[in-house]
C-alpha cells in the first residue's frame, strides 16, 4: 500500500504520518512532476488531486483534501469516479461559531457604535436619552436610529445551515436564551430546541429572525443565494452574518440593502470579492463589521488538522471506515 503527500509537509508532521500508516509506503512530492511519477501505484493522496494527477493514478482508491470546503477541490473527472474524497469538516465548527458570536454580541450591545465613537471621544449612550427625542419618552419606547441595547433571551436566531459550524452557532444561541431556527436541506441530527425547517421555509426564517447567520457552503444551490428581494424579507432591524462563502451573498445588493435601511446591520468575514477593495463602501459604513476571512483561524486548528489526517490513515490502511467521507455529487 502507497500513500502520496503532495505537497511535501514539514519533516515533524511527515514523522507523524509514517508512523500512523505502519507499513504503508509514504511518499511525498514537491511537485506536480514528481507527484506525476509518485501516483501512478498510489492507493492513497493527502493534497490537491488536480486532472492530470487524477489521470496518471492507476489505483487509487482515497483523496483526503487538505480542506473542509470542496467547490476548489472537486471536478468533473473526480466526482464522475470511484475514487473516495475525505475532507476536514468539524475541525473548525467551534472556531467559526465563536466568531459569529463575537459579531452577534457586539451588534447587540451597539459595540459597532461605541468603538467608532470611542475613536472620536465621543460619549453617547445609545437609547438612554428617550426624553430627548420628539414623540418619545414613555418606559421602553426608543426611537428607531438610537436604540437600546438588545437583550439576546428576546431574540431569534435564524442559522442557514445546519452542518457542524451552523450547529455549534445554534448551542451558543441556546446557550443564551434566543429561540433558534435552523434551515438545511439534509441535516436531521441537530442541538435539542433547534426549529430545524427544509429550504423552503427560508423566507420564513428571514421574517422571524432578529439575527440572520449564513454557514451554508459554497455549492450550485447556495450561489448567490442572498439577493435584494431576500434581504426585503427580512426584518429591518435585523442583522446579517456571513461566516460560509462569499460568493452565497451578492455583495452589490447586501451593499445597497444596508444603505437603504432594509436591514440593521451586516457582520461579514467572507466577501464575494476578496480583498475587499479599499474603496468599498461596506469599509465606511457604521452599521458593518467586517473581518478579513480570519473566523477559522485558532491555535488549535493546526492540531486538529492533523489529527483528523492521522486517523483516516490509520482506518485506511486497517481497511475501516473513513471520517469526513464528501457526497461528492452535493458540490456539482
Amino acid at each position: 500500500m502507497k500513500i502520496l503527500i503532495h505537497p511535501a509537509v514539514s519533516e515533524w508532521r511527515l514523522a507523524k504520518i509514517k508512523e500512523a500508516a505502519g507499513a504503508a509506503e509514504v511518499v511525498q512530492a514537491n511537485n506536480e512532476e514528481a507527484a506525476l511519477k509518485e501516483i501512478a501505484d498510489a492507493d492513497a493522496i493527502f493534497g490537491y488531486l488536480t486532472p492530470n494527477l487524477l489521470k496518471a493514478a492507476k489505483r487509487l482508491r482515497w483523496a483526503q483534501a487538505p480542506t473542509a470546503s470542496m467547490e476548489k477541490y472537486l471536478f468533473d473527472e473526480l466526482v464522475e469516479s470511484p475514487v473516495i474524497v475525505t475532507n476536514m469538516r468539524g475541525i473548525f465548527s467551534d472556531v467559526i461559531a465563536d466568531h459569529v458570536f463575537a459579531f452577534i454580541l457586539c451588534f447587540a450591545k451597539n459595540f459597532h457604535i461605541y468603538i467608532r465613537q470611542q475613536l472620536r471621544c465621543y460619549w453617547h449612550m445609545l437609547g438612554r436619552e428617550p426624553n430627548e427625542l420628539p414623540g418619545y419618552g414613555g418606559p421602553g419606547e426608543v426611537h428607531p436610529s438610537d436604540r437600546a441595547a438588545i437583550t439576546l433571551a428576546d431574540s431569534t436566531l435564524g442559522i442557514i445551515g445546519m452542518g457542524g459550524i451552523g450547529s455549534e452557532t445554534a448551542r451558543r444561541g441556546l446557550a443564551f436564551g434566543m429561540r433558534v431556527l435552523g434551515v438545511d436541506p439534509r441535516a436531521s441530527d441537530v442541538p435539542e430546541g433547534v426549529t430545524l425547517w427544509r429550504m423552503d421555509k427560508l423566507d420564513d426564517l428571514l421574517a422571524e429572525s432578529d439575527f440572520v447567520v449564513v454557514c451554508a457552503p459554497h455549492t450550485p444551490q447556495t450561489y448567490k443565494m442572498f439577493t435584494r428581494p431576500k434581504f426585503q424579507k427580512m426584518k429591518r432591524t435585523a442583522f446579517f452574518i456571513n461566516v460560509g462563502r462569499g460568493v452565497i451573498v451578492d455583495l452589490a445588493d447586501l451593499t445597497a440593502a444596508l444603505q437603504a435601511g432594509e436591514i440593521a446591520g451586516a457582520g461579514l468575514d467572507v466577501y464575494e470579492i476578496e480583498p475587499l477593495p479599499a474603496d468599498h463602501p461596506l469599509w465606511k459604513m457604521e452599521n458593518t463589521i467586517l473581518t478579513p476571512h480570519c473566523a477559522a483561524a485558532s491555535p488549535r486548528i493546526a492540531e486538529r488538522h492533523l489529527a483528523t489526517l492521522l486517523e483516516n490513515i490509520r482506518n485506511f490502511v486497517a481497511g475501516k471506515p473513513l471520517k469526513n467521507v464528501v457526497d461528492k455529487r452535493m458540490w456539482c
